[in-house]
């Protein structure tokens, strides 16, 4: 990557970023697709959001991703929300526009890719959300906005999961979202679900832990999602598994997010081919380093 007068700034804003593999994503499209752009982090103090969003325009920084803790507190400084970021109420990428920038969350747009390159089918189907924290608001809107059927929504808090629930069907105007404790699964009526694990449960280096263990629930998964990518399998992936089922990880959806907020910054879409070896660098940079 040559950098001159006419590179294009993008980046990530967040606290910490030091651990961010956006940089892998972004920086391997733009070398395959020949355009002029860098992207590197940018770790934001508490309180400081604003000026960092606003000193960027000032910079002329052609697009940012958001990261923790900031999803929530940027949407005060942006000078428009597509729908669904104002929907979920989180933005993971802002897209520089007249005046400011505009704001997107491509982690409901990367989860849904994510399903469509596993052959996943929404549509229809019945589907339970393990968690109601931040990550599966993305999640739960973006499915319900795809037209499942029926979401039962999990959580420790049965009033988390019920305010999420609440807010979910008032959107879309249909009682889509069933909220309940992790111990009422045995409610959930049908022999044949998609579930998504949305919390940091089983994340490295707890990774033996998961959020729901019980044998009954997993003999209807027919396909499970684990938001988690390290480790590469997990303990509810495992599970899944266990019981005859179909599971992958959160990686490919890191990756579409990523995919998808390239394209809105530059305007161009990415081949698949050139998604694949941008995958493949994640691949590489998760790979343990030594050992026996």
């Amino acid at each position: 990557m040559e950098i001159n007068g006419k590179t294009r700034l993008l980046g990530l804003m967040g606290n910490p970023v030091e651990h961010t593999l956006s940089p892998a994503i972004h920086n391997t499209l733009a070398e395959q697709m020949g355009l002029n752009v860098c992207y590197v982090p940018f770790l934001v103090e508490s309180g400081k959001i604003r000026a960092a969003v606003e000193g960027a325009y000032a910079l002329n920084v052609l697009g940012m991703n958001v990261t923790v803790p900031y999803k929530q507190a940027v949407m005060d400084a942006l000078t428009g929300l597509d729908p669904l970021a104002e929907q979920i109420g989180a933005v993971n990428t802002l897209v520089r526009e007249e005046g400011g920038y505009r704001g997107y969350n491509t982690d409901a747009l990367g989860f849904l890719r994510e399903l469509e390159q596993e052959n996943i089918r929404v549509e229809g189907e019945t589907a339970a959300v393990l968690g109601a924290g931040g990550a599966s608001r993305a999640v739960v809107f973006s499915l319900v906005k795809e037209g499942i059927r029926k979401i039962y929504l999990l959580n420790r808090s049965f009033a988390k999961a019920q305010e999420l629930s609440k807010e979910v069907n008032r959107c879309y105007e249909r009682e889509a979202v069933v909220p309940l404790t992790m111990e009422d699964y045995k409610k959930i009526e049908e022999e044949r679900i998609l579930a998504v694990q949305c919390t940091s449960v089983g994340l490295a280096p707890e990774s033996g832990r998961c959020v729901l263990t019980s044998e009954d629930f997993y003999r209807n998964v027919h396909t499970g999602v684990d938001l988690i990518y390290q480790p590469s399998e997990t303990m509810f992936m495992k599970l899944v598994r266990q019981q005859g089922g179909k599971a992958c990880n959160g990686l490919k959806m890191l990756l579409y997010q990523g995919v998808t907020a390239f394209e809105l910054f530059v305007g161009q879409k990415a081949p698949e081919e050139m998604s694949r070896i941008a995958y493949e660098k994640l691949c590489e940079l998760l790979k343990p380093q030594g050992g026996m």
